[in-house]
């Protein structure tokens, strides 16, 4: 059951970027051009929310069964000092679930705000944040000691 999750979650990873950047766009330009908020930016924003949150339910599904993380955790005081094992360990999971915590507030608090601007400069702050801290936590191809595929099958 580990590879396919892997798999899934590693081509959902591209649903969760290109959703992010788009609902981006759209909330920069909405909110510099002083645009009103539409369905399709409603639906933008719950592309997002939608799309992170199946990745982290892979991404827990992962983090129980992935033998990587069960070497992680049975020999942690020695594990906590390679920098692969630890960044799947600790640091991608953390980094991951804080991106999907700001992601899920900019989409719930974008949600309640009365004015277009304010829905607009909601989600483009909190998105950029998300957005941010995704790029620096995932493990790029070009990524000297975590490198992963752009895909894996």
């Amino acid at each position: 059951m580990y590879f396919p999750i892997l798999a899934i979650h590693s081509l959902l990873r591209w649903l969760v970027l290109l959703s992010l950047l788009f609902a981006l766009y759209r909330s920069y330009a909405g909110w510099l051009g002083k645009k009103p908020f539409t369905k399709a930016d409603n639906m933008a924003r719950m592309l997002v929310a939608t799309f992170s949150h199946i990745q982290l339910v892979l991404g827990l599904s992962l983090y129980f069964i992935s033998p990587l993380i069960n070497y992680f955790l049975s020999h942690f005081k020695t594990a906590v000092h390679d920098r692969q094992i630890r960044f799947f360990g600790m640091e991608h999971s953390l980094m991951m679930l804080l991106a999907i915590v700001a992601i899920t507030i900019g989409a719930a608090k974008a949600k309640r705000k009365p004015a277009d601007a304010q829905k607009f400069k909601t989600m483009a702050i909190w998105f950029t944040i998300a957005l941010l801290i995704l790029l620096s936590s995932i493990p790029w191809p070009f990524s000297p000691l975590v490198a992963r595929p752009w895909l894996r099958f």
